[in-house]
């Protein structure tokens, strides 16, 4: 097949464009510089200039294409609600391109949308209509406009030895504030996934994936905060310590909200549906290792 991936110069869409060309597809990817250009061709894949904000372009490549991933997205926390929109409106005119056609297309969002419901969130829960959750429920019901459209929910801790998601921004905080911290008990939990196998899950729901459905990229269900907490403690030194939810903010600054989601999240259906059985290291292993390397201590003391 002849795909187009948004994010393909990434730390997850990198790992999806080498799989989908190890499957014999051709890639095409979008790119925004001359580095972009580089990291695709060394991948294997051809690049096409833009951004996300690129609409015609993207139409148009989608329309070209036997199929899309879209895992583009600007990861600007300070400026959430452009984010959001820019990504709507690339997934509708994306959507709008592929109509008519029966090409799959793979939508990006995450597990976070689907948060504290006293037990694991599974595939067949739907999140509330905000933030990215529009997106998500546009790919799906896509299906209903001739596209085979779908949606990947990643995990917050996508990981391997160099990245770990919010675990590697957990890590900076205690560089930060001299101290690995959690709230309260520490006992919300967080599902994980290896890189690699959420890049086999994308390649999976692209070639097998029923239109309207969710896959859950979760290959450890749900470690507590406090566990990622005592791993970050034991390998950088650092005090462990239990914050007060009054006291939480200014240790955690934005992210104190996420801190305290309860966010277990089954991978059981998507498993089976895909014939997908992650095999990569856990979260906690790939933490350790990094914390580990005296490089990547200085590199978060320097941020």
């Amino acid at each position: 097949m002849k795909l187009f991936v948004t994010g393909g110069t990434g730390f997850i869409g990198s790992a999806v464009v080498k799989k989908l060309i190890a499957h014999g597809h051709e890639v095409t990817g979008l790119s925004r510089s001359t580095h972009g250009d580089q990291v695709l061709a060394g991948l294997g894949a051809t690049s096409l200039r833009g951004t996300l904000d690129d609409l015609t372009t993207l139409a148009e490549a989608a329309q070209q294409a036997d199929g899309v991933l879209h895992l583009g997205y600007n990861n600007d926390f300070n400026h959430y609600d452009e984010a959001v929109a820019q990504d709507l409106a690339a997934v509708k005119a994306m959507l709008a391109a592929l109509a008519g056609s029966n090409k799959p297309f793979v939508n990006t969002s995450g597990t976070l949308m689907v948060t504290d419901l006293g037990r694991s969130a599974t595939e067949q829960d739907t999140a509330p209509l905000t933030g990215r959750a529009v997106s998500e429920s546009l790919a799906r019901q896509s299906a209903q406009e001739g596209v085979r459209g779908m949606a990947v929910r990643l995990s917050p801790t996508v990981h391997d030895e160099h990245r770990q998601g919010f675990g590697t921004l957990l890590a900076g905080l205690a560089v930060q504030h001299g101290q690995a911290a959690y709230v309260g008990e520490g006992t919300t939990r967080w599902p994980s996934v290896h890189r690699l196998d959420a890049a086999d899950l994308f390649v999976a729901a692209l070639e097998h994936g029923e239109a309207g459905a969710v896959y859950n990229a979760a290959a450890e269900t749900g470690i507590t905060v406090k566990a990622i907490a005592t791993t970050i403690g034991q390998s950088l030194k650092l005090p462990i310590t239990a914050l007060t939810p009054a006291d939480a903010e200014a240790y955690f600054g934005w992210f104190t909200n996420g801190i305290q989601q309860d966010n277990p999240t089954s991978s059981d259906w998507t498993q089976n549906a895909l014939n997908w059985h992650p095999t990569h290291p856990g979260l906690l292993a790939d933490l350790a290792t990094f914390l580990n390397n005296p490089e990547n201590v200085a590199h978060l003391t320097a941020h």
